[in-house]
């Protein structure tokens, strides 16, 4: 009887730390499953980008199983150097066209009300050959320009981009990106990409297809077909047409299907071409000041 009575308060001891812990170990549950559903939640709300087209894949290798299908560098011809020997201008003649470059450059406008009227088609295929001068790894030039002027095709796209937008618009971009375009006066409706006279899409090729069917690595194929890019607007520019930039997300395999495009390319951008619209308006915007965006050491 001692014996259990000295017993009997460490025995309920023992008992209530078990019924708390039993107590308290569905609510550790509960607030772990809040927690992560929290957790997942944010993520997906923090993370719109969900067009796997537009995700940097510039470290494409050749796994064992296919690394026959691929080209050794060994195999293709060295590259003979030749002389370079570019225009070289006064002091005072550089500074006068830098400023005429930049002069001409700050007067470009993103512009959404684009003329339907017509564009020499030759103007058009000497900007996109200035677009290909750009520079690319290992000089591999992983771009495709399709160039789209007929009008079936043109709606066929708008179809898609739009049904697409109106869902990035809705549900994937986020309150606060609606939000900071809406100044811009900007949504899914895309009147100009029937109007138009050229639709510009910009594909970038993960890897290359040689004649004897094997496959080239392009390295840095994205940062590649951006610069291209630049080029393109700054050629636009140049004869005088405008465009808007425009990289339609989730749009890239249905317009790599109608277009017929091989599995290789990704859509990148997509530029509506032409003059700009009488009526044509664009925000009133200002840029940065050299001293906040120029470091010099």
């Amino acid at each position: 009887m001692a014996l259990l009575s000295v017993l009997t308060p460490v025995l309920a001891v023992v008992l209530c730390l078990v019924l708390g812990f039993m107590l308290l170990k569905p609510r550790e549950t509960e607030t772990t499953s809040t927690t992560a559903r929290k957790t997942e939640d944010k993520a997906a709300h923090s993370r719109p980008w969900v067009d796997q087209d537009l995700q940097d894949d510039t470290e494409i290798t050749a796994t064992e199983e296919d690394a026959g299908d691929w080209v050794d560098n060994n195999e293709e011809e060295d590259c003979q150097h030749v002389p370079y020997s570019p225009p070289r201008y006064p002091e005072d003649t550089m500074l006068q066209r830098s400023k005429d470059f930049y002069t001409l450059l700050n007067q470009r406008r993103s512009v959404r009300f684009i003329s339907p009227e017509p564009v020499p088609r030759h103007v058009i295929d000497n900007v996109i050959r200035t677009a290909g001068t750009a520079p690319s790894g290992a000089h591999t030039e992983p771009w495709t320009f399709v160039v789209v002027s007929d009008l079936d095709m043109k709606h066929k796209i708008r179809l898609i981009v739009e049904e697409e937008e109106e869902v990035n618009y809705r549900q994937r971009m986020g309150d606060k990106w609606v939000t900071d375009l809406a100044k811009l006066k900007t949504n899914w409706i895309k009147e100009y990409l029937d109007v138009a006279p050229y639709l510009v899409l910009i594909f970038k090729q993960t890897y290359g297809s040689l004649p004897n069917g094997k496959k080239r690595t392009h390295y840095y194929n994205e940062i590649s077909v951006s610069i291209s890019c630049g080029i393109l607007l700054a050629a636009l520019q140049n004869v005088g047409l405008v465009t808007v930039t425009s990289t339609p997300l989730n749009c890239g395999p249905q317009l790599r299907v109608l277009l017929k495009r091989p599995a290789n390319e990704k859509l990148l951008m997509l530029l509506p071409v032409g003059y700009p619209a009488s009526d044509a308006t664009v925000p009133e915007l200002s840029r940065k000041p050299l001293d906040d965006i120029m470091v010099h050491i």
